[in-house]
């Protein structure tokens, strides 16, 4: 069994992201450290409106500074948004950005999502963007999942855009750290690799994309989607 103690907390994980709203404020390059963080935004989007034309409630968890709703208002909107995340800094921005631009409802929960109350069967899709590989355990990946359908209307989807784990420690070795090694280091240098390898270690915990399926599949989900995967990261979805 994996022993997740010497992880961040919560509240450790919160105030790294409290400090960083300027960082992840960019529409254009949404996470930083991502592979085709904004190709995937784009994906996420476009599949929202390709199976849900007419979406009109959206859940949006781990929302930081919002780009993942504000990309999708840029195309469709009025929308009644949630957004929810940890860092109060990154929702105070969030519902700056988004207020100005949505004359639907509006409402910004500052929650873990285990533990947020929000009303099940109120969404038409949910968004959760680089926010999963912060869980541990199984029973908290069973939890969320399990709830992320709870909360879906019938029909509703759930766009998931994150860090990923391999299958095995050779193709984890090749995919992780050479591979994503490399693009770390011809993005900043070897200091930036090394840093970003090391609050990854510290907080997250990732899991494989096949895991993930399954799971979706086991919580009830009818179909999942594969959009995209580069590296370390993929793009997928699920329709209730």
């Amino acid at each position: 069994m994996d022993n997740y103690s010497n992880k961040s907390t919560l509240a450790e994980i919160a105030a790294r992201f409290d400090q960083n709203v300027e960082l992840y404020s960019n529409l254009e390059t949404g996470q930083p450290t991502a592979i085709d963080a904004s190709y995937s935004m784009e994906l996420v989007v476009d599949s929202i409106l390709a199976h849900s034309p007419d979406v009109k409630t959206v859940l949006d968890i781990g929302c930081g500074a919002g780009n993942y709703t504000l990309r999708l208002l840029s195309k469709k909107k009025p929308l009644d948004c949630t957004l929810l995340d940890l860092s109060g800094p990154m929702l105070a921005r969030a519902k700056e950005r988004i207020t100005r631009v949505n004359d639907g409802q509006n409402q910004f929960v500052q929650d873990d999502i285990r533990t947020a109350q929000l009303p099940e069967g109120s969404y038409c899709t949910i968004m959760a963007a680089a926010v999963l590989h912060h869980l541990r355990d199984d029973r908290d990946w069973e939890m969320v999942f399990s709830k992320l359908y709870r909360l879906l209307k019938p029909g509703g989807s759930l766009w998931i855009s994150d860090f990923i784990a391999q299958e095995t420690p050779a193709i984890q070795r090749l995919i992780f750290q050479e591979r994503y090694g490399k693009h770390l280091v011809d993005l900043k240098g070897e200091t930036y690799r090394d840093t970003v390898f090391g609050y990854i270690e510290k907080e997250d915990s990732p899991r494989t994309l096949n895991y993930q399926l399954k799971l979706l599949e086991k919580m009830g989900f009818r179909y999942m989607e594969i959009l995209h995967k580069n590296l370390c990261f993929a793009a997928f979805g699920a329709i209730k």
